[in-house]
């Protein structure tokens, strides 16, 4: 199985990613060896995360969120799936 996870950071950003192995990737995110973004704002948590049966199926996901704001991917953690989908529509000035 593959996973696309969120994790929050101790400065409260977010960090999105893909694994093959979720346990071992959120363990070495703590170590300080998952990325140099997470090392620099340990510790961690993740707080969502979605599986898939294919790891470019996860990939794919997670560029998907990589492209949404703060707003939108704490909407997804949420399940608030109305926000997600109202934060998705162009804003027109």
């Amino acid at each position: 199985m593959a996973w696309m996870y969120i994790l929050q950071c101790a400065d409260g950003s977010l960090y999105v990613g893909s694994t093959l192995d979720l346990s071992r990737r959120i363990a070495e995110h703590q170590y300080g060896e998952g990325s140099a973004y997470t090392a620099a704002r340990l510790p961690v948590a993740l707080l969502y995360c979605e599986e898939f049966d294919r790891v470019d199926d996860a990939f794919r996901r997670e560029e998907q969120i990589q492209g949404w704001g703060r707003a939108k991917r704490l909407a997804l953690v949420a399940g608030d799936l109305k926000a997600v989908s109202r934060l998705s529509k162009k804003r027109f000035t």
